[in-house]
C-alpha cells in the first residue's frame, strides 16, 4: 500500500476502536478475526494472528506411543511414497 490512507479513528469509553470497512474488506479481516497487537516506537501494529500457536520440537517430541524398533529413513520415505501413489490413483 504505497499511499497509505491517513484516517482518524476515536477510542471509545471501553478502550474499543472501530477499523474502517475499506481497511478490514482490503485486509480480508471479518467479524471474529483474531488479530496481534504489537506496540512499535511508531505506534500500534495489527497483524493477523497466526492459527496455531508456536510449538518446539520438544513440546511435541514422542507425545504419540510407538512400540516397536524404530523406523529407518529408507521406511519412512517407502511410507511416504506408497501414500502419495494411493491418495494419486485415487484422485
Amino acid at each position: 500500500m504505497a499511499n497509505a490512507e491517513k484516517l482518524t479513528i476515536t477510542v471509545s469509553t471501553k478502550g474499543q476502536v472501530i477499523l474502517p470497512s475499506a481497511i478490514r474488506q482490503r485486509r480480508e479481516w471479518r467479524a471474529g478475526t483474531r488479530l496481534v497487537v504489537e506496540e512499535t516506537p511508531e505506534g500500534v501494529l495489527l497483524k493477523p494472528a497466526p492459527a496455531f500457536a508456536t510449538t518446539r520440537p520438544e513440546d511435541v517430541f514422542a507425545s504419540l506411543p510407538h512400540s516397536g524398533k524404530p523406523k529407518t529413513l529408507e521406511e519412512m520415505d517407502a511410507g511416504v511414497l506408497a501414500e502419495a501413489r494411493r491418495r494419486h490413483a485415487r484422485g
